[in-house]
Parts: C-alpha cells; structure tokens; sequence
C-alpha cells in the first residue's frame, strides 16, 4: 500500500484502477485538494495498493504517515476502471 499524489484529475474515483509506470493498482481512498486555494490544478491524494490490501485499508491495519509516497501526472496514469461497480 503507498500514497500516490496525482497532479490533475484523471477522472476516477474510489475504486479505481489505474496504471502508472509499471504499477497496476487499486484507489482506495482519494482525496481533492487544491480545489479553491493551493496549486494551479487540483492534486488527488489517493491510497493505493493491491486488491488483497484493501481488508487492510478498511480496518486501518497501516500507518498512513509511514506509506511510501509516488508523484505522478495525471497524463501519465491509465485510467483501467474509473470507479468501483458496486465494493471494492
């Protein structure tokens, strides 16, 4: 499990999949800032790891300040599934 912060918004939502570099993960939690205040563009904060971390994310089983922290534009993500159909 790891933060990544998108520059820009490439349209998804909780639940997402997406695939940067050579990642393919799941948006556990996302979070908009720089909506009013901030940066020239919104900024989504999102958790992400694999599909089996996501008991993990939901039971809070991690330390959010220790996760492992990626940059990334949001032209260089591929948006797989831009939400979750209905749980992750």
């Amino acid at each position: 499990m790891k933060q990544l912060i998108i520059h820009g918004d490439p349209g998804i939502r909780n639940g997402a999949i997406i695939r940067y570099g050579e990642s393919e993960v799941v948006c556990f939690g996302i979070n908009r800032n720089g909506e009013y205040h901030g940066p020239d563009r919104v900024q989504l904060w999102c958790t992400v790891g694999e599909e089996d971390e996501y008991e993990d994310y939901e039971k809070r089983n991690y330390v959010p300040h220790f996760l492992e922290v990626d940059h990334v534009e949001a032209e260089d993500v591929e948006v797989i599934r831009p939400k979750a159909d209905l749980a992750i």
